[in-house]
């Protein structure tokens, strides 16, 4: 996957650090928070008259992840920006950029961004698209929806009624103590057991809530998504040995090696893959490889990227392992306008973007009246 041009590029590359707010349609709620905007930090890498770009998964808190979008613009610029302008930036690959950033432990939020747009600027050089080179198959993606705590049950009902009829197959119901079994129990209900329905908790029990969670057994879910601390593995395998509902991790799974000792451990059936979390598309890659090698479905979560990180999860996604809807959605489930290409489901399905790099086209105009803050640095 080292496919890149043998031209020696005598070029500066210039980086561009931009943050941008983008209301959404609806406020996501979950058990950790409740966003009205997507924020989202943008990385532009351009070299040789191509530009590539990366999206940057971290919040303005650290309320899923240990970096913020402050943190990893300062990473960025003070750190990995410096280290790689030290090895040829402009004759830089995606492997070569991700081997000399994993010297620095952590900062997977920062790392995936940074890796991205040097992937999406090298592929474009190259004509090459993100699922080719990935291995991926041109194929549509099922995807599902992740539809947040609401009010009431009757709003509840209403979302998933809505996202059925735009055409959803699967959905994913955020959960927390005090919002589980009635509104789980009452979207199994009211739209019957054909629906393909899974929940999410993002951390939110314990093992002292081991009652509440085994009545979820009575609805026929597809999983259980990550319902402990991210560390807490032994706990998640007890779990899976007292429940019928499969056990996904999401939050514990932070790179190749800790999925291998959850499967090791036998802490989960099924595993959520979101490439910001794990340090980029290439470490996404190996735990899909990992996955497929032990016999673990996969799929692609989100972050409620913008259409960049959209297009680029849509290419992951058609790995061949990654049989269960991802978390993906179609652009008008989070946003009136993005800031690119919109991508809109067909039969409950996306198709990832056919042209070179991840196939997303920035709309400048778009661009521009969402940018809240930008800063330039050349190597």
């Amino acid at each position: 996957m080292d496919t890149y041009s043998n031209e020696v590029l005598m070029t500066d590359v210039r980086i561009e650090l931009r943050t941008v707010r983008i209301p959404l349609v609806r406020p996501f709620r979950t058990s950790r928070s409740i966003e009205p905007d997507k924020d989202a930090l943008l990385v532009r890498w351009q070299v040789g008259g191509v530009d590539g770009w990366g999206e940057c998964g971290a919040d303005l808190i650290p309320t899923f992840f240990p970096e913020t979008i402050d943190s990893a613009r300062s990473m960025i610029s003070s750190y990995f920006l410096p280290l790689l302008a030290e090895h040829h930036p402009a004759e830089l690959t995606a492997w070569q950029a991700k081997r000399i950033m994993d010297d620095a432990p952590g900062n997977q939020l920062a790392k995936a961004a940074v890796e991205m747009a040097i992937m999406d600027a090298q592929l474009k050089r190259s004509g090459m698209s993100l699922t080719g080179f990935l291995g991926g198959a041109d194929r549509p993606i099922r995807v599902g929806v992740s539809v947040g705590i609401a009010d009431d049950i009757d709003d509840l009902l209403g979302w998933v009624e809505q996202y059925l009829a735009a055409g959803y197959t699967r959905v994913k119901l955020k959960i927390a103590p005090g919002w589980d079994v009635e509104p789980v129990g009452a979207v199994r209900s009211h739209f019957g057991d054909d629906l393909q329905l899974q929940v999410d908790a993002n951390q939110a029990y314990t093992p002292a809530d081991l009652t509440i969670l085994r009545r979820l057994d009575d609805f026929d879910l597809l999983l259980l998504e990550q319902p402990f601390n991210k560390e807490h593995l032994l706990a998640h395998r007890d779990l899976a040995q007292r429940i019928s509902t499969p056990i996904c991790l999401d939050e514990s799974v932070t790179g190749v090696h800790s999925a291998a000792t959850a499967i090791e451990l036998g802490a989960c059936q099924v595993i959520n893959i979101k490439p910001a979390r794990v340090g980029g598309y290439l470490e996404a890659k190996a735990i899909h490889d990992l996955c497929a090698a032990h016999g673990i479905p996969v799929f692609c979560g989100g972050l409620l990227e913008t259409g960049l990180g959209r297009a680029a999860n849509l290419a992951l996604a058609t790995l061949p392992n990654f049989t269960l809807p991802g978390d993906i959605s179609a652009t008008s489930r989070y946003f009136t306008r993005d800031i690119t290409q919109p991508f809109e489901l067909t039969d409950g399905c996306l198709q990832a973007p056919a042209g070179p790099g991840t196939g997303a086209i920035v709309d400048p105009q778009a661009l521009e009246l969402c940018t809240v803050h930008t800063e330039s640095f050349d190597l």
